[in-house]
């Protein structure tokens, strides 16, 4: 009598074990394998971490076999089980591999495909195609497209974590909640004993090293000594938290009227100002998007204030970029003056003040929110309704969407609502941050997606005449790592543009992302259909390199740059100067956020900039969803690569006082998931 083996891994995650009774049925080309309950008498079966075997005796050969389907039964109480994978050894003493992944809830079943990665063109059999299609439908029905706001990019269709998917949900909420992990960060950072005086102005500066003293670190303690400085002012554009807003300048604009004489005590090369323009050394930070934004108004006892400003910026004979002008809202006029370095000192202090509360908001809402988790949001959910797991792109995207739909789920719910805690520290919260993602969309295409052309876009990719711009040049090593790793995959199972045009599930996939999740906008210019594997191999860097890279330059640094309160405030409590020489220290800290504002401030940044328990870091797959021995090769090429990388980067950083580590292979998560 022909005998199969089958072997099921249980996950090794909190509460992934069971008490349920577990069923498999074996499905072959020829027939099919009675319902069988897999148990071990006085044995503990499906413990966390366990990996049991069972042999299951049939009348007659199935054939090949082609799904194995699990049933999940309750035994004494509902007993979620997260199955990782099944093996089946036949009577020939093959060995198939079926990767599931996944949680089994409630009294339902998994049907399982084996390993092989499969274009939907490809499939023979009525059973795989039937699975195939069978599988979308139900999870179309689970994953569904909703706007959170007018003009957003489509969310998921759930109120709450615990609406979401057993799937996608984060292991314990615990640790993405986000009032319990603010809570915690305050109480870790001894701030609690300034949080009773949560609207009285610190008194001078150097007060808020009250709040300090037990988190510094390299970066935010040179911070700390230098945020005064102007050369600190600029670095930041390169390679602080938000490294996206600087840009060559080409021309003044005529709503920033800078003159040659207002600025040539500056100019180091002893020509004028439209010659070091033609030269390429000067460069322009414009917040336009903020203009007209509404400022917080939650709370009636603060009026809190927001600004629009121009920065112009200069490459001085050190390669050094310095700040040169700044106007603090969009049009000129007398009481919106040009503040200069040769002004008094706390104007021009005040100035610079103002424009990293912008550069906050920017980073916060747009960089930050907008462009890494919204965005890798949209892709995971038009993944995951256009996408069987056969599919060879959902086993390549499944790791980089891992936990996002799940921590933008419970930062709608608990973060970036009304009334959630960003309306307790930030001048955008109550409504501010979402005309900011509206004004923002507005400018927010497919190619400013592409890293290499989002450089170019801004004038920044030379390395002789900008030097230092490590965001750039780690960036662009790991988008050509990334890049090559995906062409790496498409070629394995995409033989012609043809195949690739004939894959209806791949074609679905791409449409869903534009006319779905980004409805359509006519200026997204997001792709609807894919022609050649050199545009699919593009599209995927896009997603891995979003979701992983660009959310690890723009995350983890928070902590680090805006720690120090007076170098990001979250919020600012005085109007913008209308005039010079009126500003002193008193007006400043006034205008800085107050003592509750700065701890509520401090413990997001804090909390924010933390790797997730057990984190994922590229080219880190721990669950095999490939079984193919040419894309685990293409795997192990990839991780080599970034381990190379990993050490040129920690080797330049050797000494420095500011190291610039975010992109450094071995500190970039998988995911967005914080």
């Amino acid at each position: 009598m022909p005998s199969y083996t089958v072997t099921v891994a249980t996950g090794s995650q909190w509460f992934a074990g069971t008490d349920d009774y577990i069923y498999v049925t074996l499905v072959g080309t020829e027939r099919c394998s009675d319902r069988t309950l897999l148990d071990k008498p006085l044995y503990n079966d499906f413990e966390r971490g366990a990996i049991d075997s069972y042999d299951i005796s049939v009348g007659e050969d199935l054939g090949d076999i082609e799904l194995v389907k699990i049933e999940k039964k309750k035994y004494w109480f509902q007993d979620d089980w997260y199955c990782r994978f099944i093996t089946v050894k036949n009577p020939t003493g093959d060995y198939l591999e079926f990767p599931c992944f996944r949680w089994l809830v409630d009294d339902k079943e998994v049907v399982l495909r084996d390993g092989k990665a499969r274009l939907p063109q490809v499939e023979k059999t009525p059973i795989a195609k039937q699975h195939r299609r069978k599988e979308l439908e139900t999870r179309q029905k689970l994953f569904r497209w909703k706007e959170w706001h007018p003009g957003f990019p489509m969310s998921i269709d759930a109120k709450a974590h615990r609406d979401l998917p057993r799937d996608i949900q984060f292991d314990s909420e615990k640790g993405v909640d986000f009032v319990l992990n603010y809570s915690k960060a305050i109480e870790n950072l001894a701030v609690n004993q300034f949080m009773h005086m949560f609207q009285s102005s610190w008194n001078d500066l150097a007060d808020f090293e009250q709040i300090y003293m037990r988190i510094k670190n390299t970066i935010s303690e040179y911070v700390m000594q230098h945020w005064k400085e102007d050369f600190m002012f600029g670095y930041q554009y390169l390679n602080g938290c938000n490294p996206v807003i600087i840009q060559k300048c080409h021309k003044i604009p005529d709503k920033f009227p800078v003159s040659h004489d207002m600025v040539k005590d500056y100019l180091e090369r002893e020509i004028t100002l439209e010659e070091e323009v033609k030269a390429g050394n000067i460069f322009l930070a414009d917040y336009d998007v903020m203009d007209g934004v509404t400022a917080n108004s939650t709370d009636p006892c603060t009026m809190q204030y927001l600004a629009a400003p121009v920065c112009l910026l200069y490459r001085n004979q050190r390669n050094k970029i310095m700040p040169l002008a700044i106007q603090l809202h969009q049009a000129p006029g007398e009481d919106n003056p040009i503040f200069l370095p040769s002004d008094a000192e706390n104007d021009w202090l005040l100035a610079k003040v103002w424009v990293r509360s912008a550069d906050f908001h920017v980073h916060q809402t747009v960089t930050h929110l907008l462009r890494t988790h919204l965005i890798s949001e949209v892709f995971g959910i038009a993944m995951f309704r256009q996408l069987p797991a056969v599919h060879p792109v959902y086993k390549l995207l499944y790791p980089h969407i891992r936990f996002t739909i799940a921590i933008n789920t419970k930062a709608r719910e608990q973060l970036i609502c009304e009334c959630g805690l960003f309306d307790k520290a930030n001048g955008t919260g109550g409504g501010g941050h979402v005309e900011l993602i509206q004004r923002a969309m507005k400018t927010f295409t497919y190619k400013t997606l592409l890293f290499p052309e989002s450089i170019k876009a801004r004038g920044m990719e030379s390395q002789e005449e900008i030097p230092y711009y490590f965001y750039r040049d780690d960036g662009i090593k790991v988008w050509e790592m990334v890049k090559s790793f995906a062409a790496d995959v498409v070629a394995i199972y995409y033989d012609s543009d043809k195949t690739l045009q004939e894959d209806e599930e791949i074609q679905a996939f791409v449409k869903d992302v534009c006319s779905f999740g980004m409805q359509d906008f006519d200026q997204c210019e997001f792709p609807k259909f894919l022609t050649t594997r050199e545009q699919l191999t593009e599209y995927l860097t896009v997603v891995i390199f979003t979701a992983s890279a660009q959310h690890a330059a723009v995350n983890f640094g928070q902590y680090d740059w805006c720690s120090w309160i007076p170098n990001s405030p979250s919020t600012m409590r005085k109007p913008t100067p209308t005039k010079k020489g009126e500003a002193d220290v008193k007006y400043i800290m006034e205008s800085l956020p107050d003592r509750g504002r700065s701890c509520w401030h401090l413990g997001a940044v804090w909390a924010l900039s933390q790797f997730q328990d057990n984190e994922l870091f590229l080219g880190m797959y721990p669950d095999e969803h490939f079984t193919e021995k040419p894309v685990k090769t293409a795997m192990e090429n990839f991780r080599r690569k970034l381990s190379e990388y990993s050490r040129v980067v920690k080797a330049r950083n050797e000494g420095k006082k500011l190291p610039y580590y975010y992109l450094s292979p071995d500190r970039i998560p998988n995911s967005v998931a914080v």
